[in-house]
């Protein structure tokens, strides 16, 4: 069976989140590097497999001081863990437009799976001759299962941070020349 490998386009890819702050807002942010890959089986698109990195450093809220908080032992511990990986385990769904991936995301040293539903966006060729793919997914994770437990009590009762973080990712794919 012929395998094709597509590789993530950084400079067209985003991968955001959102998490309550002060249990009255949403704060979000996204990772502004991100590389990996996606080979499919040409014969049953549901036999790819995914492989992605997430540079922890590159985190960015818009807000300096924060970003820098989320960098350190209290979070993400970007300095002995500088990535973030997805790993996927399988492919679940009729369609190749719209299915769910399961896979092991690995952050801070623990791993855990996760489903991510996933759309196809779209896909055509570009102005230099390749090809392209475009996919959006959607999660939900507990961010203390993957050892990402500081917080504060709020004097009016909830925390500053909540736990669970919605992760938003509009990926484009690059077609591998064979």
């Amino acid at each position: 069976m012929a395998q094709t490998t597509w590789n993530i386009d950084g400079a067209h890819s985003q991968v955001e989140f959102g998490v309550r702050h002060l249990m009255i807002s949403t704060v979000r942010g996204r990772f502004t590097t991100v590389s990996g890959s996606v080979s499919v089986d040409d014969a049953a698109w549901t036999n790819a497999s995914v492989n992605a990195v997430i540079d922890v450093a590159s985190i960015n809220t818009a807000e300096g001081a924060r970003d820098n908080h989320l960098r350190s032992a209290d979070f993400f511990d970007a300095e002995n863990h500088p990535s973030i990986t997805f790993v996927s385990r399988r492919v679940e769904g009729s369609s190749p437009a719209q299915f769910k991936l399961i896979g092991d995301l690995t952050i801070r040293g623990t791993t855990r799976e996760v489903t991510l539903d996933v759309s196809e966006e779209g896909r055509g060729k570009d102005p230099w001759g390749g090809e392209r793919i475009a996919f959006s997914a959607k999660t939900a994770i507990d961010r203390s299962a993957f050892g990402l437990t500081w917080n504060q009590a709020l004097e009016t009762g909830g925390v500053v941070v909540g736990n669970e973080v919605k992760i938003t990712l509009d990926i484009q794919l690059v077609k591998q020349a064979a």
